[in-house]
């Protein structure tokens, strides 16, 4: 007679049995990820080439099929793969260019490397699309860069970040020939002894239309610059707009090798309402010659905001260079306004207004005279009427002064506190006038000092 049995397992054996299988299915997974790095020498296993160093050859993988080519030239290999793939990543080895490496119309390219150095031969690696919409979100990062120069053009949302770039013409250009390139963001980057670490090129083509000086919404975060002779950290050109951005925890020394000719930030586009937070430039010279922390040029717009840990260290020819008399705005600067004009209305009727503004900034304090002038008829009386205008587009109350006769008067302490609120962001100083009579000869007029940030 056969019995069947049925094999029961303890509740031990199977609890080793799960660990045996666990450890089986993760020395697999191990195995085959090993087995991929170990092949093209690092870390490659996300791009979808990856190239090594061997000897004077260099080798190009395809991450997905595994299969090999043996190229003559590391632009060659670079080039094939972004011409086939969308990243590619570079094991620890010397890559020197014979010709420049292109990133055309790709999203979400990227360029990476740990231990890579790039001799560029004075080549340049370009990112760039026909239009902002073709090339966005590319990333590039962990590379040493020797004479050679990253080029973003017509492209969106570019990240550098851990980059080195020495001994170079231009670190990283901007340019702008069909369209725009706004948010750019470049981080942890060391840039020495070039002789222009970032440049924001004057665009080319915007005369037909086609492209804007617009570099806006971008950041230059924790970099740090090492000047030569006849070099500059930061260059803006004229039309350039490096607008509505950041420069934050950025250090530039000047004055270690030489002292002529050195310039943190040179202004001659436009860094409208871009701050500067804890910047420091530092100067090592006794002898400075033509140093600058910041020049502004005659053709710059208008300064970015000087804002907290901004700090100029050592010797300069002058820290602010600024022989156009571009107004230098920062958190808590203080501002003038001279005999602005105020139009008059007739017939008791406000018409028309003076609005003293201090964009991009906004108004902490400012304290107003007013003065009457040109010739009143029998019987005329002016009035004078000023307003704080908000943020949240409220104006605040009236103080109103009245005029029988030309003169002058400052506004007082109590006049002020009646235009003053209990809390909020003050955008202008609001000014009309009216005369009570059919025309008038008379004019009116607004000077006073304040406070902005």
């Amino acid at each position: 007679m056969q019995v069947n049995r049925k094999i029961i397992l303890s509740k031990r054996t199977f609890v080793l049995f799960l660990i045996a299988l666990l450890a089986l299915s993760a020395f697999n997974v191990y195995f085959i990820v090993e087995k991929i790095t170990n092949s093209t020498g690092g870390d490659a296993v996300a791009y979808d080439f990856a190239v090594t160093q061997n000897g004077k050859n260099y080798e190009l993988k395809n991450m997905l099929t595994g299969s090999t080519t043996s190229m003559g030239s590391a632009s060659s290999a670079i080039n094939s793969a972004l011409t086939n793939g969308n990243s590619v990543y570079l094991n620890s080895g010397t890559y020197t260019l014979t010709s420049d490496i292109m990133v055309s119309n790709k999203i979400n390219a990227k360029i990476e490397g740990d231990g890579a150095t790039i001799v560029g031969n004075g080549y340049k690696i370009i990112i760039s699309g026909d239009n902002y919409t073709d090339s966005q979100y590319a990333l590039v990062s962990g590379l040493t860069i020797i004479n050679g120069t990253l080029r973003i053009e017509n492209s969106f949302g570019t990240t550098v970040t851990n980059m080195v770039f020495e001994n170079t013409t231009t670190g990283i250009e901007l340019a702008n020939t069909q369209s725009w390139s706004e948010n750019t963001q470049i981080s942890d980057c060391h840039f020495i002894n070039a002789t222009e670490g970032i440049a924001f090129r004057t665009p080319v083509g915007n005369d037909t239309g086609t492209a804007t000086g617009s570099y806006d919404s971008s950041q230059i975060d924790r970099c740090f610059f090492n000047l030569r002779d006849n070099s500059v950290a930061v260059k803006v050109e004229p039309l350039a707009e490096f607008s509505d951005s950041q420069m934050q925890d950025d250090r530039i020394w000047s004055g270690q090798d030489g002292h002529t000719n050195q310039t943190g930030l040179l202004m001659d586009g436009s860094m409208y309402n871009s701050l500067l937070v804890g910047v420091v430039f530092e100067s090592f010279t006794d002898a400075p010659n033509v140093m600058y922390a910041i020049d502004i040029g005659d053709s710059a717009n208008t300064m970015p905001i000087l804002d907290g840990g901004v700090s100029f260290l050592g010797n300069w020819t002058a820290k602010i260079h600024n022989p156009f008399g571009v107004w230098v705005s920062g958190i808590s600067s203080a501002f003038q306004r001279q005999n602005v004009p105020v139009p008059v209305g007739i017939n008791g009727q406000f018409d028309g207004n003076t609005t003293i503004q201090t964009l991009p900034l906004t108004i902490f304090s400012f304290t107003p005279e007013i003065t009457v002038g040109g010739t009143f008829a029998s019987g005329e009386m002016i009035t004078v009427r000023i307003r704080l205008e908000f943020a949240d587009n409220v104006l605040s109350n009236n103080v109103v002064k009245t005029f029988n006769d030309t003169g002058s008067l400052w506004l007082n302490d109590s006049d002020m506190l009646q235009l003053y609120p209990s809390q909020d962001v003050i955008l202008g100083v609001v000014i009309d006038a009216q005369s009570n009579a059919a025309s008038t000869s008379a004019t009116v007029s607004v000077s006073g000092y304040g406070t902005s940030g």
